[in-house]
């Protein structure tokens, strides 16, 4: 049994009323919401959030009836992990045990189907605690992220013996990608947090990683998914 999961948390400093916000003719939950629902490995959905009408519309399009998330998973401040955790006791309770749990970020709509299936694949072929959504990082602590010393001069944040000159020359760095994460329902029940266990990446290319979280990333996605749907 394959859980897919959408966490839409009601209130949102940075873009007030995203996860109902239209983009590009559809709310933006939609995006992720319609993935789960038509992905032919994820069997259940569920929707955690504290907006009443969200978790209603959720319900009528096919999720699990598994409640409001509770007042103290409802801030700003509530550990995505507490809210998988919470998410997944009470679907368990309603379908039984289960075999990965999907969780999609509302608000990195531009993942694909291959997305989901390729994170699924990776998932089983190796059996890790989680796997991630990942792309190469635009910028590198070992050449371009820069830190102020004792003294208030510029440093590179990881420095080597062996001088870096060329961003090619330094060690992988991945961004971490908050779109598509599939976890081992196991791990998610007994862990405290994310990376206690074995967190391997699926990469993503950039284009597709762009997380809302601002009126100008939301301009952003939406110009990419119109420029996307004219070929």
């Amino acid at each position: 049994m394959i859980l897919g999961h959408i966490g839409a948390r009601k209130g949102s400093k940075g873009v007030p009323g995203k996860n109902v916000r239209v983009l590009c003719g559809k709310p933006l939950i939609d995006w992720s919401l319609e993935q789960l629902l038509r992905n032919k490995n994820v069997e259940q959905v569920a929707v955690s959030t504290d907006d009443r009408e969200l978790y209603e519309y959720a319900v009528g399009r096919g999720a699990l009836e598994i409640g409001l998330r509770p007042t103290h998973l409802a801030t700003d401040g509530a550990s995505k992990w507490n809210v998988w955790q919470d998410a997944l006791k009470k679907s368990e309770d309603l379908i039984g045990s289960t075999d990965a749990f999907v969780d999609l970020d509302c608000t990195s709509p531009l993942r694909i189907q291959k997305d989901i299936d390729s994170a699924l694949e990776l998932f089983f072929r190796e059996m890790p605690d989680m796997v991630m959504s990942c792309c190469v990082a635009r910028k590198n602590p070992y050449f371009n992220l820069l830190e102020l010393d004792t003294d208030g001069s510029l440093q590179v944040s990881k420095p080597l013996a062996e001088k870096i000159v060329a961003r090619q020359q330094a060690p992988l760095v991945y961004e971490h990608a908050a779109s598509t994460y599939v976890v081992s329902p196991a791990y998610l029940r007994s862990a405290s947090s994310l990376f206690e266990g074995r967190v391997i990446p699926y990469e993503m290319p950039p284009e597709r990683c762009v997380d809302i979280d601002s009126e100008f990333d939301f301009k952003l996605v939406e110009l990419l998914m119109k420029e996307n749907s004219n070929g």
